[in-house]
């Protein structure tokens, strides 16, 4: 087995939404085909990967470090004692000669690639991704994972109003549980809007997500504000690396909180579980793997939290696509993100499955599945159909 091409594009999920730090107007995503010469069904399987919204495209890395590594490896060293592609040690190589520490865009370029690859080693063996990871940690899969629906973001013109008709459409797809952004206002307006949202999802139905905004004072002052709303989560109030600030809250603030999807390493996740006050029973985890060296690294983060003494079940990763559904399944986290209006085409599930309560079933087809997404297999025709047969 061996890798014969590997293929990359930058795509637009360019938007006028905007949360409390960045507007979407110039947002990329890095797509990759990595193609091997393992042949199912005639043809040479291929694995497809992606980065996570919020972060821009990685194409230089990927262009400059990481794909030229893998292209130029032994082909024997990339694969595993069964015969397969070894995700583990193409993740090696893909690391050879980086320093430690400064993860940055590089974390991300490492994910994009890391999940073609994991789709490509399930496709070879003819099983759903969720199935293989879930045989290697010697449990059954979940056969369906909680997930909630992301958006409630700012746009110009849309106010109380649009937001409310935005989670009817969520609620009528089958979601219970919708996240809203805060912080772009004022905490009047934004409680103003919270209120509005709370009469569409009910009480405890609602996260809110300042995406890392508030200073302390400010953090603490929504905190105090927020809390007769019995919100399901409060989400990264304060800088992702100010584990300070985390801790405030928690002390301040009794309900669950969320944050992590800004941490790119297991040891960033072991310092959140130091220092930031973190407490196993109630707050949540959102570390997502498209942006923090893919799989192979996700791993030692949970790794990380089983010595802290956390349940792999208050993890809920950050993100929104079908790579965290099946880590979610397969490894048994707590659920999973989903955005089903914004970030097309990389947000959201494959068009087989359908969300009931919260809860979505499982992609049938082996890898991840992302090809029968159809505005996905379009994408993919656009950027790759030249070079390969999708």
């Amino acid at each position: 087995m061996r890798i014969t091409a590997i293929y990359d594009s930058v795509e637009s999920i360019a938007s006028d939404i905007q949360n409390a730090y960045i507007n979407f107007s110039k947002m990329t995503c890095s797509v990759v085909a990595v193609v091997t010469d393992h042949i199912v069904d005639g043809k040479p399987v291929v694995g497809y990967g992606f980065n996570s919204n919020g972060r821009y495209n990685a194409s230089g890395i990927l262009k400059d470090r990481l794909i030229p590594r893998l292209l130029e490896a032994d082909p024997d060293h990339l694969v595993g004692e069964d015969g397969y592609l070894d995700p583990h040690r193409a993740w090696d190589v893909m690391m050879t000669n980086e320093k430690p520490g400064g993860h940055g865009e590089r974390s991300v370029a490492v994910g994009v690639l890391d999940m073609a690859l994991w789709d490509a080693r399930a496709k070879m063996q003819g099983v759903p991704l969720y199935q293989l990871l879930a045989d290697r940690a010697g449990r059954k899969p979940d056969s369906e994972v909680w997930v909630y629906a992301a958006g409630g973001y700012y746009y110009p013109g849309k106010d109380i109003s649009g937001l409310q008709d935005e989670f009817r459409q969520y609620l009528d797809l089958g979601y219970t549980v919708c996240k809203m952004k805060i912080g772009a206002a004022d905490l009047s307006h934004d409680c103003d809007r919270i209120e509005a949202a709370l009469k569409i999802v009910g009480e405890e139905n609602l996260c809110v997500d300042a995406n890392g905004r508030f200073d302390r004072k400010t953090t603490l002052a929504y905190a105090e504000a927020l809390e007769q709303y019995r919100l399901f989560w409060y989400e990264e109030a304060g800088d992702p690396l100010d584990f300070e600030i985390q801790a405030a809250l928690i002390e301040a603030y009794d309900l669950p909180t969320a944050t992590g999807e800004n941490l790119f390493s297991h040891q960033d996740a072991r310092n959140l579980i130091r220092y930031g006050g973190m407490r196993p029973d109630i707050d949540y985890l959102q570390f997502d793997c498209a942006l923090s060296y893919g799989l192979v690294e996700y791993y030692r983060t949970l790794d990380v939290l089983a010595e802290y003494g956390w349940s792999p079940r208050r993890v809920v990763p950050h993100g929104g696509h079908q790579m965290s559904l099946h880590i979610a399944a397969g490894l048994g986290l707590g659920g999973n993100e989903s955005y089903p209006g914004v970030f097309q085409p990389f947000g959201g599930f494959s068009d087989e499955l359908e969300v009931e309560q919260s809860f979505v079933n499982l992609p049938s087809g082996p890898g991840l599945g992302l090809e029968k997404k159809a505005n996905f297999r379009v994408m993919l025709m656009k950027a790759f159909g030249d070079q390969i047969t999708i």
